[in-house]
């Protein structure tokens, strides 16, 4: 890791009408990133449907390997070289449910990773991953979160120990959760000496309210930027591989 990385938090409102009706909204907000300098775009948890579990009662809210309603997606990131995040409910090959972050590369690869710490009505649709994933862009080492895995120090620390960077979570905040958006965000940048994004839920879901407050934070638990509107828009930070080394 020798320069900086310039890292986009989407947090997105998803729109009605699921996957298909989100892919070109993606599509719209990772072109943004890249005219401003954006190598990594991250969008919130379960971005390509809403945070709205009984959606997935209908089979066309699963995303699957391969799946051809992501093809927009995939040519954005091989025609702009970004790499992105997107989430979505993840059926396996061999039908295992996930609830999963798309890690989608110019390459046109499309890795999944999983939601480790599955909570309240989570448990009974998803099946839980078995530990954090790790990826590498640019030098850099970057951990991958979705939502509640941001509230289990282990989580993080286990990443911190295999050389992570940077701590990227997808995630679902609602009003009235903004102490704690700060204190796990900020908690886990500072205690493993690595730089976190948040890319939160935008808008109003089927669970409530956004706290907004998509943003990086410094290896010192500080916020770097947040977004102070509560509905779609972009967060951008610009993270300097030097200022971790006071802390390492």
């Amino acid at each position: 890791m020798t320069s900086a990385l310039t890292v986009a938090a989407v947090q997105y409102e998803a729109l009605d009408g699921g996957v298909p009706a989100n892919v070109p909204e993606h599509v719209r907000h990772i072109e943004h990133a890249h005219s401003r300098g954006g190598r990594l775009v991250v969008f919130p948890e379960l971005s390509l449907t809403g945070y709205d579990l009984e959606l997935h009662a209908d089979e066309e809210a699963w995303v699957t390997p391969g799946d051809p309603r992501l093809e927009r997606i995939r040519e954005t990131a091989s025609r702009t070289g970004i790499t992105v995040i997107v989430g979505a409910g993840f059926r396996e090959g061999n039908g295992t449910p996930r609830l999963a972050s798309l890690v989608i590369r110019p390459t046109g690869d499309a890795a999944p990773a999983f939601k480790t710490h599955l909570h309240g009505a989570e448990r009974e649709l998803f099946v839980p991953g078995a530990g954090p994933a790790l990826l590498e862009l640019d030098g850099w080492r970057i951990a991958l979160a979705i939502c509640f895995d941001a509230a289990v120090p282990s989580h993080a620390s286990s990443e911190a120990e295999a050389g992570a960077d940077l701590y990227a979570v997808s995630g679902v905040y609602l009003q009235g959760e903004e102490h704690r958006l700060g204190l796990h965000l900020g908690a886990r940048s500072m205690d493993n000496r690595m730089f976190s994004v948040l890319a939160n839920m935008g808008g109003s879901g089927a669970i409530g309210d956004s706290c907004g407050l998509s943003g990086a934070w410094g290896p010192d638990g500080r916020a770097l930027t947040q977004l102070e509107v509560r509905g779609s828009a972009i967060a951008i930070a610009t993270l300097q591989p030097e200022a971790l080394l006071p802390f390492r």
